[in-house]
């Protein structure tokens, strides 16, 4: 067994809660730290089976826009390098202080997402939007497939733009981008 592997040392469920075939963690029940190469571990009590203890955890949230501090699901590579589930947090305030730092981390490298303050232009080619913008991270160019999938609402008058990589980039309030780059936005982007 690698450190980069994760293996759980049990199997067996524990309290699924309101959710039938879920394993739902709890402050009382697992123990989140830093193993080998500063990955996520978790080691989660099993009332039946001792302790299970899995490696190389990362979280994803069920619900990114809607309820981004619950619902995070915890999930390690198997053998083969595919995702299996640890558990699911019903909501990440129930944790100490540095579980939620833990978990914190981990959604960050998993939702790193762009902040766009200003829209210098907008093309279309070949179904593909060319974006030229400023973020808060500094000026880029990316490129959008031109379809209503990949502009999502985010709240009343915010935009979730998703580029051909999946990478997303936020506006945060459409009404307060100067009128020049609402409407180079709006001539592409109207629903």
């Amino acid at each position: 067994m690698t450190a980069s592997i994760a293996e759980p040392i049990s199997t067996q469920s524990l309290d699924a809660g309101p959710f039938s075939g879920v394993r739902v963690l709890r402050p009382e029940t697992c123990k989140m730290f830093k193993g080998l190469h500063s990955l996520l571990h978790v080691q989660v009590a099993d009332d039946e089976d001792g302790l299970g203890l899995y490696r190389a955890v990362h979280a994803v949230r069920a619900f990114p826009v809607s309820s981004p501090n619950e619902y995070i699901v915890l999930k390690y590579p198997d053998e083969i390098g595919i995702d299996q589930e640890v558990g699911l947090i019903m909501d990440i305030s129930e944790f100490p202080a540095a579980a939620q730092e833990l978990i914190h981390e981990s959604l960050m490298a998993q939702y790193f997402e762009y902040s766009i303050t200003r829209i210098y232009g907008v093309t279309w080619k070949f179904h593909l939007l060319f974006f030229d913008v400023e973020t808060t991270q500094g000026r880029l160019e990316f490129q959008m497939r031109w379809q209503v999938d990949r502009a999502q609402d985010y709240g009343d008058h915010s935009k979730v733009l998703l580029d051909v990589s999946d990478n997303r980039y936020v506006i945060q309030d459409i009404r307060e981008l100067p009128k020049a780059d609402r409407e180079k936005y709006l001539r592409y982007i109207y629903w």
